[in-house]
């Protein structure tokens, strides 16, 4: 493995990091079953708001990238799209089982902080079946595996290799 040097400053330079689908096969091909799996019956607009939001909250740019440009692929507007952030401010551009899910995205990244509120829960639960909650903790869950092992190994926006 080679290194670069770091100056102060210089976002460029990045030290050299691990390939983690190379170094570990079955963890990844583990890791993409769990997202394959988390998305199923639920709205592909909804799986890309809730992980550009969870994106946002970790601060990764790698995954940013890829789900927004996915999402508008999909149709997604650029409006909602630069709305996510500040979705609490601007309630109006999502629906309410939306605004529940950015929620529980929202609880379930920070779970440090303050754990999972029960009206944050109840929310969500009001807007989704208990299977469909079930796939949406998952899909939260695994995006932000995905934003750690991004974060962890490096990874800049902008070079997604699908």
């Amino acid at each position: 493995m080679t290194t670069t040097e770091i100056k102060p400053n210089d976002r460029t330079a990045t030290p050299a990091r691990l390939n983690f689908a190379k170094a570990a096969p079955k963890v990844f091909r583990a890791v993409i079953g769990l997202d394959a799996a988390a998305r199923e019956g639920l709205d592909p607009t909804l799986v890309e708001l809730v992980q550009i939001r969870s994106s946002h909250l970790n601060h990764c740019a790698y995954c940013l990238h890829m789900h927004t440009t996915d999402a508008r692929k999909a149709g997604e507007s650029e409006e909602r799209l630069h709305m996510v952030a500040v979705w609490r401010e601007a309630p109006h551009f999502f629906t309410e089982r939306e605004q529940a899910a950015l929620a529980l995205t929202d609880a379930v990244t920070r779970v440090a902080d303050a754990g999972v509120p029960d009206a944050v829960y109840a929310r969500a639960a009001a807007h989704f079946a208990e299977e469909e909650l079930a796939q949406l903790l998952a899909l939260i869950l695994t995006i932000n595996t995905w934003n750690r092992i991004a974060l962890a190994t490096a990874k800049r926006a902008g070079t997604d290799e699908r």
